[in-house]
């Protein structure tokens, strides 16, 4: 199986000619060595994990979760005008909750 490495997307260099006998130039790659054109093979195919599965799943559902734009300007005009309120004990408790969880202690 031949694997080809394409630019991505990114702009393409120009490649130093090759100088006699088909050597390279002092500081240059073959040209002919890095001008392959990428060929899909019949065979290709992709294999998910589970775990893939199921973070594709979790980042799809994420995005029928609309950002509450009125909660957000209601807290950008609370820092503007300095009520709003930080409870650290709040923050501190569901931090411990958090790593409660990423512990397996639920």
């Amino acid at each position: 199986m031949n694997t080809t490495i394409t630019s991505n997307g990114l702009p393409v260099l120009p490649q130093a000619k090759s100088g006699q006998h088909g050597t390279a130039t002092q500081g240059s790659v073959n040209a002919n060595a890095t001008e392959a054109t990428p060929v899909a093979a019949a065979d290709d195919s992709v294999k998910l994990t589970a775990s893939a599965r199921a973070l594709h799943q979790a980042v799809q559902g994420d995005k029928g979760n609309a950002i509450d734009t009125h909660r957000v300007e209601q807290v950008r005009k609370a820092l503007a005008d300095g009520s709003y309120r930080i409870d650290a004990t709040r923050i501190a408790d569901r931090m411990i909750s958090l790593e409660n969880q990423l512990n397996g202690k639920a």
